[in-house]
Parts: structure tokens; C-alpha cells; sequence
């Protein structure tokens, strides 16, 4: 489905994705992934009302620093990225709320290239908002918002003279190394040679500074993954009880990601109606809902490389913890 409209002569948004082919593509997705080893439920059932909350709640947390982190290095480095890239159009995928985008929109604007901005989300009631929200604050800006999936519709983005894609907030950590091979390699395809990619990512740390990170004090982290329980027995009718399995989120030093999830109490089976299948878990069995991968700088610029990108700038935080990196097409890529 691809429909378009104008709420007001300086925003058009487009819808890729509508709810109907979003909610089937998302049961297709859980029935396969439930066959996996470990059994995973896909992140994107934590994202209902009260997990955006949960989640808001979680940025903000003392033991939460990567939101902190990248912000910082936002506004330290904005004024260069914008010096540096010279965008008359701004892409965000995943854009959300739109929040730190903010200070790469003041300083595109003060640079005086700036004339659009291109929100992709995959919930049409968050991006409406957002874009009404970005048009009444930057009155000089086009909006050109786009409802759809970030790993599936970036043919979707409309051309422009020196387009900055941005994929901030750590994301790119939550796709398995295949996924995020596939997702780097058509970033890649898109890019015209005057374009550039500004991607935002987790640093491999101290390994009690990350567990903390996902197993907060006061319990808010968990509460945000058991919700998913919630979320998949109201869609999907199931009967997940949370109390029958334990928390947990553990460090990969194999893959370097932090994997988040439950492991069952006891050996039980949940029923899912709407898929129409029964899921046995034995005793102990892992059940995932999400990985967070970290990434070192030597790592991460050869899967960039291998996916005909080039590392052009690379900031962190002044702690090194979080970083932000400014990337372009490889001249190999052009032709």
C-alpha cells in the first residue's frame, strides 16, 4: 500500500506501511521466530503504549548512558557535521519523537543549507505527531514524512541534493550481524556521492558498566521486557504467564551484544490462537526479545567497508562510550 497526503502545504506524508500489512508481516515474523534457536519474540512487542513509556522512563535512568552520551556528542559536533555535509535534506529512519534530531536540525539551518526533513517510522500515530511537531518548531522546513520499516522501504526516500541519513540512538545494535550486513549494504545502494550516513552506536565497555545498563536498580529495564508478555497475549491471545519466567539480560563476549530476555522457571508449553501453534519451553530454555550489540572502531569500519562505505569522521563521547560516525559511499561504489 502506498498512499500520500498533504495535512498542510509544508508536510507530505507518505504511507509505505499501513497498520494492516505491518500487524502481518509482524505474526509472520513471531510464528519463525519462535522456531529459533534461542526461541526469540521480535523487540518490536515492547514498543507498545506503556513500553514507549517504559522505554522514555529508561533514558533517563542513572544507569542508562547511552541516550546522555550521544547527546552530547550531538551538540558538541553538530556545527561540523552540518560544515561537513552541507544537507539540504535530512533523513531520519527510526525518527520516533525526533528529539536529538533537533540539534542537527539547528545546525543545518544555521548553516543555511537546509530545506527538508524526511522522518521514516514504522508507527503512523508517532510520525504524524512528530512531523506536525518538527513543522511548527522549523517554519522555514519541508516535511516529507514517511510511514514505513527502515529495513525494507528506503527505496522509498525521495531523491535531493545532498541528503544526510541518519540512524541514531544505538539501533543498528539491535540487528543480528546478517540483518545489519543487509541493512549497511542498501544504505550503501542508496547514497549518490554528495549524500552521507551518520550512524550512532554502542562501544564494547566495562562489563559492569553495560549489565548495569540493562538491569537497573529500580527494576524499570525489566518492566519494560515483561511487557512484551502483555502486548503478545493481548494481539495475539496468547497465554504467556510472566512469572513463569526469569529475567535476565547477559554479555555475549562471542558476539559482543547484550542478550535480553527470560530463561523458563519450569518446562511448560504457551498457546498462541492467533498463530495457531503451541510453544514448548523446557526447563531453563532461553527465550530472547532482543540483542544490543557493541562495537569496537576497527570492527565496525571493515563491516562498513565490506558494505562499500568509508568511516569519514568518528566521535565519541568524553568518556568513550557511545559513538557517532559520519560515513559516505565508497569511491569504489561510484561509478
Amino acid at each position: 500500500m502506498h498512499n500520500s497526503t498533504r495535512t498542510e502545504p509544508r508536510i507530505q506524508i507518505d504511507v509505505i506501511l499501513d497498520e494492516e500489512e505491518r500487524r502481518a508481516s509482524l505474526y509472520d515474523t513471531t510464528f519463525w521466530t519462535l522456531r529459533q534457536s534461542p526461541k526469540e519474540i521480535p523487540a518490536v512487542w515492547l514498543y507498545d503504549e506503556r513500553g514507549s513509556h517504559l522505554f522514555d522512563e529508561i533514558t533517563r535512568l542513572p544507569e542508562y548512558y547511552p541516550t546522555r552520551c550521544e547527546r552530547e556528542i550531538l551538540a558538541q559536533q553538530a556545527e561540523e557535521i552540518a560544515e561537513r555535509t552541507g544537507a539540504g535534506t535530512l533523513v531520519e529512519l527510526g525518527s520516533g519523537t525526533s528529539d536529538k534530531t533537533r540539534l542537527l536540525l539547528d545546525a543545518l539551518l544555521a548553516a543555511g543549507t537546509l530545506e527538508r526533513f524526511v522522518p521514516l517510522d514504522v508507527s503512523e500515530e508517532v510520525l504524524r505527531a512528530s512531523a506536525h511537531s518538527v513543522a511548527a518548531e522549523y517554519k522555514s522546513i519541508g516535511i516529507h514524512a514517511i510511514v514505513g520499516d527502515f529495513e525494507r522501504h528506503l527505496s522509498a526516500l525521495p531523491d535531493g541534493d545532498r541528503r544526510l541519513v541518519a540512524f541514531l540512538g544505538g539501533t543498528i545494535g539491535n540487528l543480528d550481524p546478517a540483518h545489519r550486513a543487509h541493512f549497511l549494504a542498501s544504505i550503501a545502494s542508496l547514497l549518490q556521492p554528495q549524500d552521507a550516513f551518520l550512524l550512532g552506536v554502542d562501544l564494547v565497555k566495562n562489563l559492569r558498566r553495560l549489565e548495569a545498563a540493562y538491569n537497573d536498580s529500580r527494576g524499570v529495564t525489566e518492566a519494560f521486557v515483561r511487557n512484551g508478555f502483555a502486548a503478545v497475549n493481548r494481539a495475539l491471545g496468547a497465554d504467556f504467564v510472566s512469572e513463569l519466567f526469569d529475567f535476565s539480560a547477559m554479555w555475549d563476549p562471542e558476539n559482543e551484544w547484550m542478550d535480553i530476555g527470560f530463561t523458563a522457571r519450569s518446562a511448560h508449553s504457551v498457546i498462541i490462537p492467533e498463530l495457531e501453534v503451541v510453544v514448548p519451553f523446557a526447563s531453563g530454555e532461553r527465550l530472547r526479545f532482543e540483542i544490543s550489540a557493541k562495537f569496537r572502531h576497527d570492527r565496525l569500519s571493515a563491516e562498513l567497508r565490506r558494505a562499500g562505505l568509508q568511516v569519514d569522521a568518528w566521535w565519541t563521547d568524553r568518556n568513550r562510550e557511545f559513538a557517532v560516525l559520519l560515513a559516505t559511499r565508497s569511491p569504489a561504489e561510484e561509478s
